[in-house]
């Protein structure tokens, strides 16, 4: 069934549970903020959920613009489509990144017909806080992930230590999958970009495909394995360098 069949029969492959969470563009909502002039905002992971972090997807069907986050909090922009531009004048194409720490004051100006996708949290510092960081994913290595060259990650924050997330493209061959069902103290926000497959999440089996988005809790079991003839990609943040018991 197809998303405008789904909409019309008052059915959707969203299911929001109390530790996971699948999202699907056919209950996306889009809202303005006034934070984000010009821009519409479908936030899809929020802590009203139970999340400790906002995963929410932006487009302009006009410029605009977005202020800068708010007082402790951490933002990371990841364009989908189009363009953006930091207040300092930094560009960003399609699958360019950038990573921007509370108090940096750094806003974006964003053309008409862009996508993108931003992830919020409230930053836990470990000394001094770090800057402004910008890429391409492009220039990210690729590295195999335990070994397996069927599943490549691309890592776009750094590891040391005064970062507190860490922020992945994950990319698989198809039919290629995680190693084991996961279980671990960190949450995630992710994006399907390309491909699609099957996402376990506690103990249900979802069909996933390129624009779902989900949320899973801490301690969620989870596990993918890729399907179809095309490769598939998804973008994924979790909390990092962080004890359990440290809270913001």
């Amino acid at each position: 069934m197809t998303t405008d069949s789904l909409a019309r029969f008052g059915a959707t492959r969203s299911d929001i549970r109390a530790r996971h969470a699948l999202l699907t563009p056919e209950s996306h909502e889009w809202v303005t903020q006034p934070d984000w002039p010009g821009a519409e905002l479908a936030v899809l992971v929020s802590p009203d959920m139970g999340a400790r972090l906002s995963l929410s997807l932006v487009r302009c069907p006009e410029d605009a613009a977005a202020h800068p986050a708010a007082p402790g909090l951490a933002r990371f922009v990841f364009c989908l489509e189009g363009g953006a531009a930091l207040s300092d004048g930094t560009g960003l194409a399609p699958e360019s990144f950038a990573f921007l720490p509370p108090g940096c004051g750094l806003g974006l100006d964003i053309p008409a017909g862009s996508r993108l996708a931003v992830f919020e949290w409230r930053f836990l510092p470990r000394g001094e806080v770090p800057g402004p960081l910008a890429g391409s994913l492009a220039g990210v290595p690729a590295r195999a992930l335990r070994g397996d060259d069927w599943l490549k990650v691309q890592k776009m924050l750094p590891s040391d230590p005064a970062f507190d997330f860490e922020v992945n493209v994950m990319s698989f061959r198809p039919g290629a999958s995680l190693a084991y069902v996961e279980t671990h103290f960190m949450e995630h926000g992710l994006l399907m970009l390309d491909g699609g497959g099957v996402y376990r999440l506690d103990g249900l089996w979802y069909p996933v495909q390129a624009g779902d988005a989900i949320w899973m809790g801490p301690h969620v079991p989870q596990w993918f394995g890729a399907l179809g003839r095309t490769p598939s990609r998804y973008l994924i943040c979790k909390n990092y360098n962080r004890s359990p018991m440290a809270r913001a």
